[in-house]
């Protein structure tokens, strides 16, 4: 089958993205500080904080790479694990969310400042942006792939559109006004999935029909990957999840820690019922669509499904691919503006004035964004690469402040430049070689320079 165009199905996403855009306009104007800016004014109760954890975490991850992609190109059982690393990555935050919300920064890179100084909140500051651009640039792709499978035109210039609106909804309201936002966008998504995956099945000829459909490999444990090569796309989610800024400023944003706690169950229980969703969806389209863009598999089942169905799941896509963006977005822009240019350049800036430059580095970061896109060919190419900037870079630096009492400011340092390096080594100079994603390699780097630098340097200080 081939995939058609539904021009239909862009009145149920541009009337979404309407709404979205009324609603954070109204929420903007409760704006009154920077707080409110970047954290919602620590007034996140239990439903919203679970569904802003939920649609930034699924987001276009899920939607055009992650779980969908896994499930086109590596079939249903590969997809499916792909939510082990959430679920493990969830239960070890909700242990730490209340030791997250007690130092009460900002940024990811402040806690770091506090444990190993500023050059480490420095360098932090660098992976994370290096890392969230990265992310938004395949949200903007997903917006891209949404307009050309309504409308035709190509994925290139809905792109570019996608990144107009990404920037205009994190410019206009920060976090107050994109967490409620999120969290219809996550019920939204829940319905939509729901009523379209027995729709799907029925549509492609029921089970039988649709394994018989795909190549036989996709019905494997790792399909055409070693065990080695699945890690390397398991592993990079976990990861990131553990140290990502965007859940421990929406963690750090709740109204207390048992608001906070609820939060994560529901978070925890709506992903066990929303992967394995995407991951089935996906796997159908691939017995249905056999030559598209990997990205594009839940995506294109909207054209082949009911239009009402197919609307309400597109839309609920769109949503969930613009709130990565515009979240993504905005945590970095937090860090320039408070973690460089509040540090090194503005020390003495108002309160008003880094509201005003988080919003400038938003539109900077997401031309950034819009380039980066054009060097990766597939969107889980782009998302591996964020994913282990990130993962490698800060993770386990991060959480031996929360675990590690031993762990000293060289160990940290070190431990964060071998990761990122690694990485980029890995990745954008070796070419990655043996066809591993560089997580297999930057992880065990990071965490063996984070050890040995630690107890070489705290013996050398004992002995001084």
């Amino acid at each position: 089958m081939e995939l058609t165009n539904n021009p239909a199905l862009l009145w149920f996403v541009a009337g979404y993205g309407v709404f979205m855009i009324i609603l954070g306009i109204y929420f903007s104007k409760k704006i009154s500080n920077s707080e409110d800016f970047i954290l919602a004014g620590k007034g996140l109760g239990s439903f919203v904080l679970a569904g802003t954890l939920l649609a930034t975490w699924m987001g276009s991850g899920s939607i055009t790479g992650g779980e969908t992609s896994m499930a086109y190109s590596y079939g249903i059982i590969p997809a499916l694990m792909m939510t082990i690393p959430t679920l493990l990555g969830i239960g070890i935050l909700y242990f730490i969310a209340p030791k997250i919300r007690e130092f009460g920064k900002f940024t990811v890179s402040g806690i770091l400042e506090a444990k190993y100084g500023k050059t480490a909140q420095l360098i932090a500051s660098i992976i994370i942006i290096l890392a969230f651009v990265g992310i938004v640039s395949y949200a903007m792709t997903g917006l891209g792939f949404v307009l050309n499978v309504t409308t035709g035109m190509s994925v290139q210039i809905g792109t570019l559109i996608g990144a107009v609106l990404i920037i205009f909804l994190a410019t206009i309201g920060g976090l107050r006004s994109v967490a409620p936002t999120d969290a219809i966008s996550a019920f939204l998504a829940l319905i939509g999935l729901f009523l379209a995956l027995p729709i799907m099945f029925s549509i492609a000829g029921g089970w039988g029909e649709i394994t018989a459909n795909v190549p036989e490999q996709h019905l494997t444990a790792t399909s055409t990957l070693s065990t080695v090569q699945l890690l390397g796309f398991l592993l990079p989610s976990f990861f990131l999840l553990l140290g990502d800024q965007n859940m421990y400023q929406r963690l750090a944003a709740s109204k207390g820690v048992k608001t906070s706690k609820k939060a994560q169950i529901f978070w925890l229980l709506a992903i066990l019922l929303i992967t394995p969703t995407i991951s089935l969806i996906a796997f159908t389209s691939r017995s249905l669509f056999d030559d598209i863009d990997p990205g594009m598999a839940l995506i294109g089942a909207t054209t082949v499904l009911p239009t009402a169905v197919g609307g309400i799941l597109l839309a609920a896509a769109a949503a969930f691919i613009v709130t990565t963006g515009n979240s993504y977005l905005l945590s970095a822009a937090t860090n320039v503006t408070y973690d460089i240019v509040g540090k090194y350049f503005k020390k003495d800036a108002s309160d008003k004035q880094l509201v005003l430059y988080t919003k400038i580095f938003i539109v900077i970061l997401g031309a950034f964004s819009f380039i980066l896109g054009n060097y990766f060919p597939t969107v889980l190419e782009v998302q591996m690469y964020a994913y282990t900037v990130y993962g490698a870079g800060l993770t386990p630096a991060l959480l031996a402040v929360f675990f590690w009492k031993r762990v000293n400011a060289k160990g940290g340092i070190s431990s964060m430049i071998a990761g990122v390096g690694t990485t980029l080594l890995w990745e954008l100079i070796l070419g990655k070689p043996f066809d591993l994603n560089s997580v297999i390699v930057a992880i065990p780097v990071a965490v063996i320079v984070l050890i040995v630098v630690t107890l070489i340097t705290e013996k050398s200080v004992s002995k001084k």
